[in-house]
């Protein structure tokens, strides 16, 4: 196994040990850096305000340079065999663990996550290459018996073709994995398209990729294209010769993806907005609650897709568990995400810390009432209080996906109502219970219960494995990443019918004779 490289510990070890410059091109195709031309992109450090490095923005002619290439390189890799790729992801694997420390670092500098939180997303980019170089000795088809004498039938699975990748800025680095590690070993090449807010972090992922496939002499099947919708999103949409798109971010962007791929009749895989719930029961362990709430609620400053945003309490337990969550809100430590200490970095830019503010003022004038927190921080950085607001049911502003720490604070009385008003809103991605009621968690896993793709019992929203297949229903998109059938999205099913024998029988018993 690789050993793992020194952990940097100023901004400028970590850049210059991921080979980060001042100014960086921002497209990387058919092995080689492009030299882009387009609009810069200036990546900020949200703990700070200040310039990390600058990118030049891939141009429409850049994107189709790297969709050229993309093409080519699948030509070549679908042509070798699984194990052979899998074994190019598994030392993937073990370049990231070498790297993890850096990255990880990279990933809380960039984005704003706490130290261990970055780390622990790098390491879902590693489990997420074991998890595929084991699917590759596995692309299993079907044999089934034929109702024609001496007919043998079965299907097969094929590479399907380039895939493009449309990632967020809140997992920076893992979404990008459970996509490219399972695409790889499938036999597809693809181009990826990262937030423009965390720039950094995909140029270091693709130069480590980059020397995975010179080490093996494999044709370079990840591709990077970081620029604006105009020049990239918009054109990767468009293009036939992206048989899938999987795309992650908001509601409004996943629409708009997924109108243009379906217009072509291409595949689209959404993972789109979380307005995730937790429902507390009056039997509940409330000390494993409050602990699952507080990280579910508050790890990454609410910026993830299964952040908790409403809590559902039942009256019994309502009154003592707010006041637990107050206590707990005021002892969480806010801070530079690189210090070990800290709970909770900032958010990812000003316009976020702007977003958060409107959400508030607008959650106060439909009736709600601010327990804890809602500031601003008067420190340099995106930095906010995370908040609780106690909610009614018709609040139209728990409705929507605020992607910052505010958590809504609901009472109800029975299970069928708690039900009924976690399922009310468009989104469902993540849900939990908290009982020790058998017969109550398992109502709320049958069909009839949580609407969710991910729905947990006595644990929070957030935290998934990448055993489990990940993603939600509704306006989430319907995409599933992650999982043990997962590589059958970046594959096209063949259904093959032998004859050995010297009659032509038809199916279903039709008579054709000439």
């Amino acid at each position: 196994m690789s050993q793992t490289t020194a952990a940097p510990s100023t901004v400028h070890e970590i850049l210059d040990s991921l080979g980060i410059a001042a100014d960086n091109p921002g497209a990387f195709a058919a092995g080689a850096w492009l030299d882009t031309r387009g609009p810069a992109i200036t990546s900020l450090d949200p703990a700070t305000g200040e310039p990390l490095a600058r990118v030049r923005s891939a141009t429409a002619e850049d994107y189709e340079r790297c969709a050229a290439a993309a093409q080519e390189a699948f030509e070549a890799w679908r042509e070798w065999t699984a194990p052979a790729r899998g074994e190019v992801v598994r030392q993937l694997g073990d370049e990231l663990r070498r790297h993890k420390d850096a990255l990880g670092r990279l990933v809380s500098l960039e984005m704003g996550k706490i130290l261990s939180e970055g780390l622990g997303e790098v390491q879902e980019m590693i489990d997420m290459c074991d998890l595929a170089v084991g699917m590759s000795r596995q692309l299993y088809g079907l044999a089934m018996h034929s109702e024609r004498p001496r007919h043998r039938m079965y299907e097969q699975w094929h590479p399907l073709g380039p895939v493009g990748i449309i990632t967020a800025f809140n997992f920076p680095v893992a979404v990008w994995a459970w996509n490219a590690a399972v695409a790889a070993v499938a036999g597809d090449s693809m181009v990826w398209k990262p937030s423009e807010k965390t720039p950094l972090c995909a140029l270091a992922v693709t130069r480590i990729a980059q020397r995975v496939l010179e080490a093996n002499g494999a044709p370079a099947v990840f591709g990077l294209a970081i620029g604006n919708r105009e020049h990239v999103g918009k054109p990767m949409a468009a293009d036939p010769r992206m048989r899938l798109v999987s795309a992650t971010g908001s509601v409004s962007m996943g629409k708009a993806v997924g109108k243009v791929v379906a217009d072509r009749l291409g595949r689209s895989l959404l993972e789109l907005g979380g307005n995730n719930g937790i429902l507390v029961m009056d039997d509940a362990d409330l000390d494993l609650a409050l602990r699952a709430v507080l990280f579910a609620a508050v790890g990454t400053a609410g910026q993830r897709c299964t952040t908790t945003r409403r809590l559902l309490l039942q009256k019994g337990i309502a009154a003592r568990m707010k006041e637990q969550l107050v206590a707990a809100y005021r002892s969480v430590r806010i801070g530079d995400p690189l210090d070990e200490r800290t709970l909770m970095g900032p958010l990812v830019d000003a316009r976020a810390v702007d977003d958060m503010m409107a959400a508030l003022e607008r959650a106060k004038a439909e009736g709600g009432k601010v327990l804890y927190g809602g500031g601003r921080l008067e420190r340099p950085g995106f930095f906010v209080e995370p908040t609780l607001v106690e909610a009614t049911h018709h609040m139209p502003i728990t409705c929507d996906e605020t992607f910052a720490p505010i958590l809504y604070l609901f009472e109800f009385e029975t299970l069928d109502e708690a039900i009924a008003l976690h399922n009310a809103v468009p989104q469902g991605l993540s849900s939990a219970i908290f009982t020790r009621d058998l017969r109550s968690a398992e109502r709320f896993l049958a069909a009839a219960g949580s609407d969710c793709g991910i729905a947990n019992v006595n644990i929070g929203t957030s935290g998934a494995e990448i055993g489990g297949a990940f993603g939600g229903e509704k306006e989430t998109g319907g995409g599933r990443e992650a999982g043990s059938d997962s590589w059958k999205a970046y594959m096209r099913r063949q259904t093959c019918t032998i004859n050995y024998g010297e009659e032509l029988p038809l199916a279903q018993g039709v008579s054709f004779d000439v």
